[in-house]
């Protein structure tokens, strides 16, 4: 599933190619057919991110609500040199002049008022891609809770936009135990995790791929070969279950935690143990 700086970059993308111009929208397969009708011939007025949720807004307050899901992808074609004709199931296709865009596969893709977005907006956490983003809301939900920091990480109530790959790498970074129970963390531990995402998810917003490794641990710095992985990005733990930790050579462990998969080095990532029980 598509990480946080992936929809800002898409919205990005969608506001560069059509914000403020009229746009012909269609869907080809049928499944947005009403909709689509709704916001045919209007202005695209712009696109925003809140997480993992996409909101492409038109005039009178109406939203089309995408969320790509698993499968899901809006692909964007600026300026080419003719539209073709739509191939696959496209649930939605966006027109104007000789640009066009067109989603596939989405889980959601629906047309809102301005209260259902809000309402959207007021079930996720604080996205650390927003400028309006409030991480205390996060650390009030975070510390409250007895469930594992690696869980809550991924809830998106708590904090939007963060999925495996920045969860896994975040806690990596920060020599955090996965499975550390939220109420037990420092107000300071955990507002270094989060401006660490504000800085890490803000470069894959710029470059478009997940890097998270420091300077001395880069395939140059370190002599070793570069990571081959669909995902791209140079990373610590994520997907790298059974290879040597960058940092300290042990092996990298992996486990399912709320029915994704966890990664984490047990050596730098030491067991928590409460003092109570010590």
């Amino acid at each position: 599933m598509p990480e946080g700086h992936t929809l800002h970059r898409l919205a990005d993308e969608l506001t560069a190619t059509f914000g403020g111009r009229v746009v012909e929208a269609s869907s080809p397969q049928g499944r947005f057919a009403g909709s689509a009708a709704q916001v045919d011939g209007q202005v695209l007025l712009g696109a925003e991110a809140w997480g993992k949720h996409l909101f492409v807004a038109f005039p009178g307050d109406r939203f089309v609500h995408v969320h790509l899901g698993l499968y899901g992808k809006f692909d964007v074609h600026a300026d080419a040199p003719v539209v073709p004709e739509p191939v696959g199931q496209v649930r939605l296709r966006l027109v104007a002049d000789s640009s066009y865009a067109d989603l596939r596969g989405a889980t959601a893709c629906e047309l809102l008022t301005l209260a259902e977005r809000d309402a959207i907006v007021a079930r996720s956490g604080p996205d650390p891609l927003r400028d309006d983003a409030d991480p205390s809301v996060a650390w009030d939900r975070i510390r409250r809770s007895k469930a594992p920091i690696g869980g809550l990480l991924m809830d998106q109530s708590v904090l939007a936009g963060v999925g495996n790959v920045y969860r896994a790498e975040v806690l990596f970074r920060h020599r955090m135990d996965p499975y550390r129970p939220g109420n037990t963390l420092r107000v300071g531990q955990w507002r270094a995790m989060w401006d660490d995402l504000v800085v890490l998810m803000r470069e894959g917003v710029r470059t478009g791929r997940i890097d998270t490794v420091r300077d001395e641990h880069t395939p140059e710095a370190m002599g070793r070969p570069p990571r081959r992985d669909d995902h791209g990005g140079e990373v610590y733990v994520y997907r790298r279950n059974g290879m040597p930790c960058h940092v300290c050579g042990r092996a990298v462990r992996t486990a399912e935690l709320q029915g994704r998969n966890l990664f984490w080095c047990s050596h730098c990532q030491r067991r928590y143990r409460s003092r109570a029980l010590q």
